[in-house]
């Protein structure tokens, strides 16, 4: 028998005033699915996770969470990282933990063992009885991450949880993501950093001016969006645009970007209808290559694609920010 779905969105509009922050939305979150909320700034996804959480109400529409008509029937088997952090900054980090995992209805025993179980899983050993506020603001977020899932949540809603968290940190979040939900949570999360997203999502929801763009498993849509595009690298002996100029003229491109000149790529675009495997044996067989691979569809690219066009400053500033960096913790 099919599970109901974690989250059921219909027909929801929200306004403020005259702004509509989300329009006429529809969206299924599958149980057990681990999804991730895209979208430029601005663009309705912290609205539409505090919908779900019943802090705002839509305007039009229906929400049901877990089967419920209201995230707040259900509170106790969520667990929520909302996008303003925060904790009780004067409090040890010990008494926080054990505050949230008793509001949350965490039998006390067995309760001081699991905080500190955790804290060693998130590489925080040796803090529990340091001031929250004695932190890095990096830590302090592994710290509310442990507050939203110390009562084990069927379902678990972050909303950019990679801000502020550097590199390692951010791979340590997202292997303990893939750890619960190989445990058969639900997780949902927003995030800019798109590169993450590919990387820990089955599902992605792309959301543009308040309306759904994209919606679907990943593995399917990044199928749909096949670029039909090569990554070609000249031998080290050869000139850079002498090469990108001959590579143009070959019957089966159509153009030719340069990817980095650093390394050398070159995106090479095919003509219409020219089979890929057929390209790059003519590439081979004319030109002297160091690399030739055929460049299959990033998140990036189908992010840029689809809200480009309106926004594309903006939004190809926010790529470049999720492709090049996480943002820095503070020391």
């Amino acid at each position: 028998m099919p599970q109901d779905p974690a989250i059921l969105i219909e027909g929801v509009t929200k306004r403020f005033g005259e702004k509509v922050a989300v329009d006429n939305l529809d969206l299924v979150v599958p149980t057990g699915s681990i999804c991730g909320f895209l979208g430029p700034n601005g663009a309705g996804k912290t609205t539409t996770i505090r919908m779900v959480m019943s802090i705002f109400h839509p305007d039009q529409g229906n929400i049901s969470v877990l089967g419920k008509s209201s995230a707040a029937e259900s509170k106790r088997r969520i667990g929520y990282l909302p996008e303003e952090r925060g904790v009780y900054r004067t409090m040890k980090v010990g008494e926080f933990l054990t505050f949230m995992g008793k509001l949350k209805g965490v039998p006390a025993s067995g309760l001081s063992k699991k905080i500190d179980d955790w804290l060693e899983r998130v590489a925080l050993p040796g803090v529990r009885k340091k001031r929250c506020e004695e932190l890095s603001k990096g830590m302090q977020q592994k710290v509310q991450f442990l507050a939203a899932i110390i009562h084990d949540p069927e379902l678990i809603i972050l909303d950019e949880p990679f801000s502020g968290l550097d590199p390692m940190n951010a791979l340590l979040l997202r292997t303990l993501m893939d750890d619960l939900h190989a445990e058969g949570r639900t997780i949902i999360f927003s995030t800019h950093v798109l590169s993450s997203a590919e990387q820990v999502c089955d599902r992605i929801f792309m959301i543009n001016k308040g309306r759904k763009v994209l919606d679907g498993p990943i593995d399917g849509i990044l199928a749909r969006f096949d670029p039909r595009t090569l990554t070609v690298e000249p031998l080290e002996t050869e000139d850079l645009d002498a090469f990108t100029e001959s590579l143009t003229r070959l019957p089966s491109v159509e153009r030719v970007n340069t990817l980095n000149r650093r390394s050398r790529a070159l995106e090479t675009h095919l003509a219409e209808g020219v089979d890929p495997s057929h390209a790059m044996r003519e590439i081979v067989a004319t030109l002297p290559v160091r690399r030739v691979e055929l460049r299959k569809a990033t998140i990036e690219d189908i992010f840029v694609n689809l809200v480009a066009p309106e926004d594309s400053e903006d939004v190809r500033a926010l790529v470049s920010e999720g492709a090049g960096q996480l943002e820095a913790a503070d020391a």
